[in-house]
């Protein structure tokens, strides 16, 4: 398995996330995935920098970690023609590293462009179409286009890198897995559901891999972690039907008010023991992921959590994880 860490541009200002992703790489981590998002989930956050930006950095600061978005929505905010010239310049910047994660996306970051927000099924077509337009974009020469939602007048990628960028989709049922696993590469979600890693794998897609992403929150002691969990990232416990449906950080504090800190503390790791964090990841591997991403909720213990992943954390893992 895999071992990552998540930079996430909702808690950390962007050139602490260029600096924690040199660390990262440094204390041993292999894959770095970034949230692409225009709000944090609750103000207590407080920060949102722009993913793209930061992913071009980050591949001038790093060597050979592998970096992917976790996850970009290419269907409002972004035209799926600008994300694959995005996600083709990345790839260039960084010698073939990235995989390009993809997904329906959330109403809190695509609302800002004055367009509304779709239903579901409306949103996994717009998915799908974009989806086709990047895959025949990365094909190269000259991309015309048109479907339901999308538009492309002879587009092409003039840096076409050496390496296809592979594709990632984000899918949470049946019904997303049959959509999306004929035309993706690899297989992403945050809960380690076997199922669901059985039925992508049965549809087909172009690659293996299974990609996951596992919240903690490390602190020099217990009280503290869960104190910081509960303020950051008790946004977590709605689930990603309710989540991808609320507007703005003032839905999400309503919406959380009654979470408790041992609500949070129930659902994550928090404090400075690698037990519970060892346990937590053998679920997502039982479960057939290739690759777990680690999120630290809080930005004050970016260094700490970096420093103790290299000293304790990682080495256990790889031992409780080698087969």
């Amino acid at each position: 398995m895999r071992l990552g860490y998540t930079l996430m541009t909702e808690q950390s200002p962007p050139r602490s996330l260029v600096r924690y992703a040199a660390r990262a790489e440094e204390a041993g981590f292999e894959l770095e995935v970034m949230s692409d998002h225009y709000f944090p989930w609750l103000d207590a956050q407080g920060h949102s920098g722009y993913a793209w930006s930061m992913l071009g950095a980050v591949t001038q600061v790093t060597r050979s970690v592998e970096l992917m978005t976790y996850v970009t929505c290419p269907t409002m905010r972004y035209h799926p023609a600008v994300v694959a010239q995005k996600a083709a310049t990345v790839q260039e910047l960084s010698g073939g590293r990235f995989v390009l994660g993809l997904g329906a996306g959330e109403n809190l970051n695509e609302h800002v462009v004055g367009r509304g927000w779709p239903p579901v099924n409306v949103r996994h077509e717009m998915l799908l179409e974009a989806v086709d337009i990047i895959d025949a974009l990365f094909d190269g020469g000259h991309v015309n286009y048109v479907g339901d939602h999308f538009r492309v007048d002879s587009a092409k990628l003039w840096d076409l890198p050496e390496q296809r960028v592979p594709l990632a989709v984000a899918v949470s049922g049946k019904q997303s897995v049959s959509l999306f696993a004929p035309k993706a590469d690899h297989l992403v979600a945050v809960e380690p559901e076997a199922e669901l890693v059985d039925q992508w794998r049965e549809a087909g897609p172009r690659g293996d891999r299974a990609i996951g992403q596992m919240p903690l929150c490390w602190a020099p002691s217990k009280d503290e972690a869960v104190a910081t969990a509960h303020e950051q990232f008790r946004w977590f416990g709605g689930g990603w039907k309710v989540n991808a449906e609320l507007p703005g950080t003032s839905a999400f504090e309503g919406a959380t008010q009654f979470v408790r800190p041992e609500d949070v503390a129930d659902a994550m790791p928090c404090g400075p023991d690698v037990g519970p964090v060892v346990e937590a990841a053998t679920a997502w591997k039982e479960a057939g992921f290739t690759d777990l991403a680690f999120v630290q909720i809080g930005d004050a213990g970016q260094d700490g959590f970096l420093d103790w992943a290299e000293r304790e954390l990682l080495p256990a893992l790889r031992e409780a994880l080698d087969d």
